[in-house]
């Protein structure tokens, strides 16, 4: 096993990943730009080396530096973490070239997975369905709107490289797919040096359902179970759950999915952590998305319902252990559910909130599991994404995760900045997502649902009399405590009373 390994990440997976490290008895030496000279993974990290200013261009994406730090603190090993350079092949290749282990995949296999119209050949020939769309990169809008024609209406542009929603379009007519190509093309450049894209047909209101895999350098890859990822906005994930409601209900679908994202993985080459993901239409059909090389934001969840490290996995596995685990003996007990908790502002079209944190609750008790890169007097930075935490919960099923997750949100309170806290309270409370009926455009529909009250004037004149009706209450319960704003409600810190 290694004796130091070189963090190359920073926030809360930096952190997740030095309590592992720490559990090993493994050395872990953590990596820091300007901004980050007094974050909490530097702080709980044995070590740490600077590598630049505060721009990620010139710190956290420079794998050479990185390089550089691992050789002077003598770390044997690199985790990426996730984002940055950890599903780039060559940062894998640096290292293998500098005798540093990276823990993830092969480049190779990086590489075949990395770019979606390679992985959607690979999934074809593994005999995994994919989504109907073109095989290779569009060569103009041209090529792309007769593609679009013959699937037909509506279809996605997607980004040949990369993710996230960036250099995706829907296009729902003829005339709107030049300049939509164009402006897709232009962010794919932007986001990713890569401006390719293709087509696929877009299927309505689907599931985005994923599964954790994980293999050894022996051949042997098993998969963890499913994660339900369809609460979305703007294309990104913003809450999961572990097991998927509808998997749950269709157990078949579990083995089916994992066998399939296998397939995929072995036909890849492929050993260490990754997730296949997919999407399912009404019908229950399932359809290879893409694949994520590397360990994935959501893990927590899978942990708490399998009772696996997973990033304890990932270390045995790149020191050339076998992977002891067998597919008959995985189980998956009761239900979890994981919240993004970012740095932003609800109210205000989800704009960042960078600022200091003057004051920080965190929720505690039964089931609840606390990622967090932040602390009481930390300035969340400008330069970086702004996810704070992510706040998980396990129970003995959905039902119960819910209420959990509810209770907890309720405890936790930020000052200082603005947070998503309160809108994932209300979100909670959601008919559709108490019922489990989900799918991608959900939190798009819930969003719409929330604005409609404000566009009818008659309430919104009711709303103002009854906010004037309670200033005087108000400000007699400033004197007594102070007044947090948690987005749904306003509550007081010295008492529990509810003003809204």
């Amino acid at each position: 096993m290694f004796r130091k390994v070189l963090i190359a990440n920073r926030g809360e997976i930096a952190v997740r990943i030095i309590r592992t490290l720490r559990e090993m008895g493994i050395g872990a030496v953590a990596v820091y730009s300007d901004a980050d000279r007094a974050s909490l993974h530097v702080r709980m990290a044995d070590e740490a080396a600077h590598i630049g200013p505060s721009a990620s261009a010139e710190s956290y994406l420079r794998l050479d530096r990185l390089i550089d730090a691992a050789r002077a603190h003598g770390a044997g090993a690199i985790h990426p973490g996730y984002g940055f350079l950890s599903e780039n092949p060559e940062f894998a290749e640096a290292c293998e070239a500098a005798g540093i282990v990276f823990i993830g995949p092969p480049a190779e296999a990086i590489r075949k997975m990395g770019l979606k119209t390679p992985a959607r050949e690979l999934a074809i020939a593994a005999g995994v369905p994919v989504v109907p769309g073109m095989q290779h990169a569009a060569r103009d809008a041209e090529e792309a709107r007769v593609f679009a024609r013959s699937c037909p209406y509506p279809v996605l542009l997607k980004a040949v490289a990369g993710g996230g929603g960036k250099g995706m379009r829907r296009v729902d007519r003829d005339e709107d797919l030049a300049p939509a190509f164009r402006d897709a093309s232009s962010e794919a450049e932007r986001a990713f040096g890569n401006p390719a894209i293709y087509v696929e047909k877009l299927i309505e209101q689907p599931r985005h359902i994923e599964v954790q895999l994980m293999g050894d350098r022996q051949g042997h890859i098993v998969y963890l179970g499913e994660r339900e990822c369809s609460l979305q906005r703007r294309h990104q994930k913003i809450m999961e759950e572990c097991p998927s409601p509808l998997v749950t209900e269709h157990p078949e679908m579990r083995r089916a999915m994992g066998e399939a994202a296998v397939r995929i993985a072995r036909a890849a080459g492929y050993h260490n952590a990754g997730t296949a993901e997919f999407l399912v239409d009404a019908a229950r059909n399932f359809y290879f998305l893409e694949m994520n090389t590397r360990l994935q934001v959501e893990h927590p969840v899978t942990e708490l319902v399998t009772g696996l490290d997973l990033v304890r996995l990932q270390l045995e596995i790149a020191a050339g252990e076998p992977l002891r685990l067998r597919q008959e003996e995985i189980g998956w007990r009761g239900a979890a559910i994981e919240c993004r908790i970012y740095a932003e502002d609800p109210d205000n079209h989800f704009f960042p909130s960078p600022g200091r944190i003057q004051h920080l609750d965190r929720p505690l008790g039964p089931g609840i599991r606390f990622d967090s890169g932040v602390y009481p007097g930390w300035t969340v930075p400008l330069e970086y994404d702004p996810l704070l935490a992510k706040l998980a919960v396990w129970a003995g099923s959905r039902e119960e995760a819910v209420a959990r997750m509810i209770r907890a949100l309720d405890e936790y309170h930020v000052v200082g900045i603005k947070t998503n806290i309160g809108f994932f309270r209300q979100l909670m409370e959601d008919g559709h997502y108490r019922r489990a009926d989900l799918h991608t455009g959900l939190v798009d529909e819930f969003l719409e649902r929330r604005r409609a009250p404000e566009k009818d004037p008659e309430l919104q004149a009711v709303a103002a009399l009854v906010g004037q009706a309670f200033l005087p209450a108000r400000s007699a319960l400033k004197e007594n405590g102070r007044i947090r704003n948690t987005g749904s409600t306003w509550r007081t810190e010295g008492r529990d009373q509810l003003l809204q």
